[in-house]
């Protein structure tokens, strides 16, 4: 495993401190690697958003795709017990 070294402002150590001291994280090093496992996740799910998006602009939906969505979606939130 690759150790890591980085400059990390008082402030944001004494959070992730807290955080350890309540039991949401064991460690700093969890901290960090949750952290950045988050921004990596975050990072690929707006890759995969922008290649939708890209490929709705290229091929947009037609008419005919679209005339029963309307209905469809009306139907699904009249079948919700709320």
């Amino acid at each position: 495993m690759t150790q890591l070294v980085a400059r990390v402002d008082d402030t944001l150590v004494a959070e992730v401190d807290h955080m350890i001291a309540a039991g949401v994280v064991a460690s700093r090093s969890e901290a960090m690697r949750l952290g950045l496992e988050g921004l990596v996740e975050q990072h690929r799910r707006r890759q995969i958003g922008a290649r939708i998006v890209d490929a709705y602009r290229r091929l947009p939906q037609t008419e005919d795709e679209l005339a029963g969505l309307d209905a469809a979606t009306k139907a699904l939130v009249e079948e919700e017990p709320w």
